[in-house]
């Protein structure tokens, strides 16, 4: 079988201060199956990252067998949008991959705009259960679910110590990943610990670290606040912590929270969007309603007090997670792009 051209669009920004997303993982992996692999775009200005991606687009639609598509339901889903009616003109097979806890509002929203993405691709990828059984009424033909993969080599599973909890939180400071819940729920924890620690780990989107700092220095918390760390960093500043929390108000399949796992991070987290279909609460982690710090503090302090149950909720969450080692994940991929 001749090597595959790949185009894939999304938001390739880790170079410009930004976490890495799904797009430069899973581009990466399926470079190493011998996939060519054009990523697009880099650039950082949105209108200009439009416009590559759309000339991406075109200048090798000759060349490509397949075109991938990151979809989100905020800003990115326009660019979701154009780039798919572009790939129906110049007759070239796209397949979308669904991110994003918040999808179902948007095809709620736009529910024509959504057909012509969605009814038209070649594939749908929902990488969760949650974005599978929402769609799978309107796109039981072209859709099937692949999840988020990792290379579990890459994440050594630590034993960890509970004396003290030390909590560790990983996104990308935003108003759907909430990082001033985390802030609330150490508050709380602190009046039954008061040697606890929290460490927030990511890039500042739209002034919320900064918010988050003032607010940590109004409520006389001190946090440790890293910024944006490459992966590897923040794994191996994840040895040192005891506890894993998200506390997102939207969704999906968060591949943070797999990492976690993966380390052997016992993790509480709320229950939103795809979260409780693909975690188990008081089998894999504990979940919680979004917004509510006090029942995560408490769920910290059950874990705390009963090392029995996290230490099986560590090991359970593990296991589960080794069913996304790329090892496993790739045929569905290989399969889906032959």
């Amino acid at each position: 079988m001749k090597n595959r051209r790949i185009i894939y669009i999304g938001n390739n920004l880790s170079g410009k201060g930004y976490s890495a997303t799904v797009m430069e993982t899973l581009g990466n992996l399926l470079t190493t199956e011998g996939y060519e692999i054009i990523q697009s775009s880099s650039k950082k200005n949105s209108f200009i990252r439009l416009l590559d991606m759309i000339f991406t687009t075109i200048y090798y639609s000759k060349k490509a067998d397949y075109v991938l598509i990151d979809t989100y339901s905020t800003l990115n889903f326009w660019y979701a949008f154009l780039i798919s009616q572009t790939c129906r003109i110049l007759n070239l097979k796209y397949i979308p991959i669904l991110h994003g806890g918040n999808l179902p509002s948007r095809l709620n929203a736009n529910p024509r705009l959504c057909d012509l993405i969605f009814k038209n691709a070649y594939k749908n990828v929902a990488p969760s259960k949650y974005l599978f059984s929402f769609l799978s009424s309107k796109y039981s033909h072209n859709l099937i679910t692949i999840p988020n993969a990792l290379e579990i080599e890459n994440y050594k599973f630590t034993a960890r110590n509970f004396e003290n909890p030390k909590l560790l939180w990983v996104r990308s400071f935003s108003q759907i990943a909430n990082p001033k819940m985390a802030l609330k729920v150490f508050f709380e924890l602190k009046k039954e610990y008061p040697n606890a620690e929290l460490t927030m780990v990511g890039p500042d989107n739209s002034n919320h670290m900064k918010e988050c700092e003032t607010f940590a220095k109004e409520i006389k918390l001190k946090v440790n606040f890293t910024g944006l760390l490459e992966k590897e960093e923040w794994i191996l500043l994840s040895k040192s912590h005891n506890f894993f929390i998200n506390t997102s108000n939207f969704d999906n399949m968060p591949v943070s929270v797999i990492e976690a796992m993966a380390l052997g991070l016992p993790v509480i987290s709320t229950n939103v969007g795809g979260i409780p279909f693909l975690f188990e609460d008081q089998k894999n982690t504990l979940l919680v309603e979004k917004e509510d710090s006090s029942a995560m503090a408490n769920s910290i302090i059950e874990l705390m007090r009963n090392l029995d149950l996290t230490n099986k909720i560590i090991d359970q969450a593990r296991k589960d997670i080794e069913n996304f080692d790329w090892q496993k994940v790739k045929f569905q991929w290989i399969e889906l792009l032959k």
